[in-house]
């Protein structure tokens, strides 16, 4: 593997691209404070049969940032990153904010996808509420209005990122581990304007539901039992309104079932690749 930095829609893209077959792109979560380095890590194994494709979106990570930062944006994005790697008919693996510009992205473009795995995450901004509640119902020392400062996207600066989700850190996983924690948090590239957009802008008006049913292609919905941002019920939401979904719940996690059951998340998504992308031949 090598990183590529590709010029996309007017900014460098920080690119990793590994094996052979049909591509799976991953999508990465949380605007600003997320990126490739996760799933590329996590997903490596399936490079024996598949070519992995895992970028960090505008505004993340090593990619350059400009506005905006909307979801068509996003999907955009992808839709160029195909084009330019030559990639044919794919499978996007949104995990969390990376899940609803997958969602997007299969109904702007479903005739370029084979099949859309999604890990914890929502079709819409109604289960917001009940991640507040959850936050501070934790017995963990949570600030209120910190809480609603990240979810309006009013984040100050860089630093103030940092503190604020160094706050929310331990509810993300049903074994936290302080130590690993903080060295994740070392390695994290915070950027507030791209949550601040993503949070302020796109997310009050975000709502699919209505529009799963056009979503025919196989979707594989994922879920940790435990997860506090984007709970089961999101999840569940999302495998009624799509004909071909199916749901599998990870118990003994949180928000992060291919970290936390990896070696289970990994058999699940070989199942189903092997149903629907037989041998990873495009």
């Amino acid at each position: 593997m090598s990183t590529r930095f590709l010029e996309i829609n007017g900014i460098r893209l920080a690119v990793d691209v590994g094996g052979a077959g049909t591509a799976i792109v991953t999508l990465h979560g949380g605007p600003g404070m997320s990126g490739r380095w996760g799933d590329w890590a996590t997903f490596q194994p399936l490079t024996d049969r598949y070519q992995l494709v895992s970028y960090d979106q505008r505004g993340s990570g090593e990619s350059e940032g400009a506005e905006p930062y909307s979801h068509a944006q996003f999907v955009a994005d992808l839709e160029a990153l195909r084009l330019r790697l030559n990639l044919g008919k794919i499978v996007v693996l949104g995990g969390s904010y990376g899940g609803f510009i997958a969602l997007e992205y299969a109904l702007a473009h479903p005739e370029n996808l084979h099949a859309v795995i999604l890990r914890d995450t929502a079709a819409s901004n109604r289960f917001e509420g009940t991640s507040k509640q959850r936050a501070l119902a934790s017995g963990l020392p949570m600030d209120e209005e910190t809480l609603d400062r990240l979810f309006a996207g009013r984040l100050r600066d860089d630093e103030d990122f940092r503190q604020s989700y160094a706050m929310i850190q331990p509810l993300y996983n049903v074994n936290y581990d302080p130590e690993e924690g903080a060295r994740r948090l070392a390695r994290i590239p915070f950027r507030h304007e791209t949550h601040n957009w993503a949070f302020s802008r796109n997310q009050p008006d975000y709502d699919l539901t209505g529009r799963l049913h056009e979503i025919q292609l196989p979707v594989l919905v994922t879920v940790g039992r435990h997860d506090w941002i984007t709970p089961l019920e999101a999840s569940e939401e999302i495998a009624r309104g799509i004909p071909n979904a199916e749901l599998v719940v990870f118990e003994n996690s949180g928000h992060s079932p291919q970290l936390e059951e990896t070696e289970r998340f990994l058999d699940v998504v070989r199942d189903f690749l092997a149903r629907h992308v037989p041998l990873g031949v495009a």
